[in-house]
C-alpha cells in the first residue's frame, strides 16, 4: 500500500488521497482505554514519589544538609539583586506563569493540528496531556505538603499555595521541553538542534528567576523540573510507544525510528506502520519451512498473549507452533538450544532484554532466524531496530520481513561466565541503576522505574579504569559509567552512543565523567548534541579551557576494561557480580534476525 511522501507527485504515491484521509483521523494508540490507564496508573506513582519528597525535606530532613544552607542560597540571591538582574528575572518568571504556559500550551496544539498538511494530533495531545499532569501533580502536593516560602524580601506577590514544588518551574518544564522534544523528532534542518537547546534552557531561565525573586527554596524548583519531566516521561511513553516498523537497507546499514516519527515526516527514509503493513495477503513475506519454536517468558506473557500470538503466527502459514517457558534457572537459552537440536527453522523470543539475549547466544552463528517479540520493560533491541513494542504487531510485523545479519557482542570478566549480548553492557552508574530497579517496580509503572532508580544512585562514586582498545595502549580514566552498545537508544528516545549501529562489525563505547553541575550541564549538551563522532586522541581529557571532558566517545573491535575496585557491572539489563574487569569483544553478523521490509516505492 503506497504512502504519501512530502514533495513526491501524487501519481508516484498511489492511494495518496485515501493515506492521506486516514493520516486525518484523531489516531492515537489502539488500546485508548488501556493508555488513560496507565496514565493514570504513573501519574498517582508521581504524586506519591514528590509528595514523599516533600515531606521528607519538611519532616525528617529538614535540619539536614543541605537543606540547612537553603536559606543563604536565598539570602544570596537577594543580595545580588540589581535592576537590570530584576527586569530579566521578571521575564524568566512570566515565562513559567500559569497564563503564560495555557496561551503557549494552546497556541501550539492548534498549530501542531492546523498548520502541517497532515495534522498531528498524537503531537498535540502529548503536550496538552503532559502539562495538564503537572498541573495536576501539583495541586495534590500542595494539598499534601506544607511549606513556607524563603524569609527573604519576595519580589512578587506570595500566592496561596506552598512553596513546594515550584509551579513555574513545573510547567515550564512540561511546556517547553516537550516542545524541545516536538521539535527534535519532528523537524528537519541544521537549527533544530539550536531551537532544541534553548527551548530546554528556558525552564532552568524560569527556575532561577523564581530563586532569584525570592519565591522558592532551592529544593522547591528541583521538584519542579522533576514534576514537568515525570509528566513528560509517562505523557511520552504512553502516547508513543508503538513506533514506527523499518528495517535496513539491503546494503545492511541500519535504519533508525524515532517513536512518534510519521511516515510522511520521514524523508528519503522510507518508514511504514505496522497498521500500513497489514495491507492483505498479497503483502505477506512467504512463511520460512519448518518448525517454529516459541520461548516465552511466563512473568510477562499470559495465556491470552499467548492465543493471540498463535492467531498471527497461523495467519502467517505457521499452523504448529511450539511454545516452551523460560525459568529462573533458564532464562532462554537452553530452550533455544533444543529448538535447534529438535530441527527449528525459526525461533521467537518474547520476553524482555534478558530473554532475547539468552535465546540470541544460543542461536549465534546458526543461521536459523530469530523473531525478536518486545514484551519487558527496557526493549532495548526492539526500540533500536524500530519495531512496535506492542508483541502482536511487532511479530506480525517481522513474519512479513526478510532475514537480516546483526552483529552480536561477547562480554566476560572476573565471577561471570562468558555471555554474548545484543544492546549494551557497561559499569559504574548505569549498572548501580539496574541492581536497585526493583521488579516489582518495573512490573507496575514500566521503563519509569529506572528513572527513579538513577534519581537514588546520583551518588554513585567515581572509578578509575585503565582502557585497552584494539591492542592500543593503555588508556588511564576516570568515570561515574562506562557504556558498551552494539546499538545507541535507550528508553525514551534517548540517544546515548550516536555511532552505533547492530550491523557495523564495530562497538561504541561512552566514558561519562561530568564533575559538578558544569559539568553535568556539558555532558547533558554532548548528548544532546549526538555527541563527537571523532574518537577522541588517547591524551585528550580536558577541553581547550582546561576542563574536564565529561563524555568520550570510543569505537572499537575489541575492548579490555580494568577496574581499580570492584564495580557493579551490567550485561543487557541484566546485574552480574561486582568485579575489576569487563572484556568485550564483536561478533560481527553472528545473529539472523527477521525484520519488516522497507516500503517500496
Amino acid at each position: 500500500m503506497p504512502i504519501a511522501v512530502p514533495g513526491r507527485p501524487a501519481e508516484l504515491s498511489g492511494a495518496s488521497t485515501a493515506t492521506e484521509r486516514s493520516s486525518r483521523a484523531f489516531a492515537l494508540p489502539r488500546g485508548l482505554g488501556g493508555t488513560a490507564g496507565r496514565i493514570a496508573a504513573l501519574t498517582v506513582c508521581q504524586a506519591a514519589l514528590m509528595v514523599g519528597f516533600g515531606r521528607l525535606i519538611t519532616g525528617p530532613a529538614k535540619h539536614v544538609w543541605p537543606m540547612t544552607v537553603e536559606d543563604h542560597v536565598d539570602e544570596g540571591f537577594e543580595h545580588l539583586r540589581t535592576h537590570a538582574l530584576t527586569d530579566v528575572s521578571y521575564i524568566g518568571s512570566e515565562a513559567g506563569n500559569t497564563l503564560t504556559v495555557i496561551v503557549i500550551t494552546l497556541l501550539a496544539c492548534v498549530g501542531l493540528v492546523l498548520i502541517p498538511r497532515l495534522p498531528m494530533w498524537r503531537q498535540a495531545s502529548f503536550l496538552a496531556v503532559a502539562v495538564s499532569l503537572q498541573a495536576l501533580v501539583f495541586l495534590v502536593i500542595t494539598l499534601l505538603v506544607d511549606r513556607q516560602r524563603p524569609h527573604v524580601h519576595r519580589l512578587d506577590a506570595s500566592p496561596p499555595t506552598s512553596s513546594y514544588t515550584s509551579g513555574h518551574t513545573g510547567a515550564a518544564t512540561a511546556l517547553y521541553a516537550g516542545l524541545a522534544w516536538l521539535v527534535l523528532s519532528k523537524v528537519r534542518g541544521p537549527w533544530r538542534r539550536i531551537v532544541a537547546g534553548i527551548l530546554f534552557l528556558l525552564p532552568l531561565f524560569v527556575a532561577m528567576s523564581r530563586l532569584y525573586r525570592g519565591m522558592h527554596h532551592p529544593t522547591d524548583v528541583l521538584g519542579g523540573l522533576a514534576n514537568g519531566g515525570l509528566s513528560l516521561a509517562i505523557t511520552g511513553s504512553a502516547l508513543f510507544a508503538r513506533p514506527l516498523v523499518t528495517a535496513p537497507p539491503a546494503d545492511g546499514t541500519a535504519v533508525e525510528a524515532a517513536p512518534g516519527t510519521d511516515a510522511v515526516d520521514s524523508g528519503p527514509r522510507e518508514a511504514v506502520s505496522a497498521d500500513d503493513a497489514a495491507a492483505g495477503d498479497s503483502e505477506r513475506a512467504p512463511a520460512l519451512p519448518g518448525p517454529v519454536t516459541v520461548v516465552v517468558n511466563p512473568t510477562v506473557t499470559g495465556e491470552r498473549d499467548r492465543d493471540a500470538l498463535r492467531r498471527v503466527l497461523e495467519s502467517h502459514g505457521h499452523r504448529t507452533p511450539t511454545f516452551v517457558e523460560t525459568t529462573a534457572e533458564d532464562p532462554g537459552g537452553g530452550q533455544a538450544a533444543a529448538a535447534l537440536r529438535d530441527g527449528a527453522r525459526l525461533v521467537v523470543a518474547c520476553g524482555g532484554d534478558g530473554t532475547v539475549r539468552a535465546v540470541a547466544e544460543a542461536l549465534a552463528g546458526s543461521g536459523v532466524p530469530l523473531v525478536v517479540v518486545p514484551s519487558g520493560t527496557g526493549n532495548l533491541l526492539a526500540r533500536n531496530l524500530g519495531l512496535p513494542l506492542a508483541p502482536t504487531d511487532a511479530l506480525d510485523a517481522a513474519l512479513r520481513g526478510t532475514p537480516h545479519r546483526l552483529d552480536l557482542a561477547r562480554a566476560e570478566g572476573d565471577d561471570f561466565e562468558r555471555t554474548h549480548f545484543a544492546a549494551m553492557a557497561g559499569a559504574g552508574l548505569d549498572a548501580a541503576i539496574m541492581e536497585r530497579t526493583a521488579d516489582g517496580a518495573k512490573s507496575v509503572i514500566g521503563w519509569p522505574a529506572y528513572v527513579v532508580a538513577a534519581l537514588t544512585s546520583l551518588n554513585t562514586p567515581p572509578m578509575a579504569l585503565t582502557l585497552r582498545l584494539d591492542g592500543a595502549p593503555a588508556l588511564r580514566r576516570e568515570a561515574r559509567m562506562v557504556l558498551v552498545g552494539n546499538v545507541g537508544t535507550v528508553q525514551g528516545g534517548t540517544t546515548l552512543l550516536p555511532a552505533a549501529r547492530p550491523d557495523d562489525g564495530r562497538l561504541d563505547l561512552m566514558i561519562l565523567d561530568p564533575r559538578g553541575p558544569g559539568g553535568w550541564a556539558r555532558a547533558l549538551t554532548a548528548v544532546l548534541r549526538g555527541g563527537r563522532r571523532k574518537q577522541p586522541a588517547p591524551a585528550h581529557v580536558t577541553d581547550a579551557e582546561g576542563r574536564s571532558v565529561p563524555v568520550e566517545y570510543f569505537t572499537f573491535r575489541e575492548a579490555e576494561l580494568t577496574f581499580d575496585t570492584p564495580q557493579s557491572r551490567e550485561v543487557d539489563g541484566d546485574p552480574v557480580s561486582r568485579g575489576t574487569r569487563l572484556g568485550v569483544s564483536v561478533v560481527p553478523g553472528a545473529l539472523t534476525v527477521l525484520l519488516p521490509p522497507r516500503r517500496a516505492e
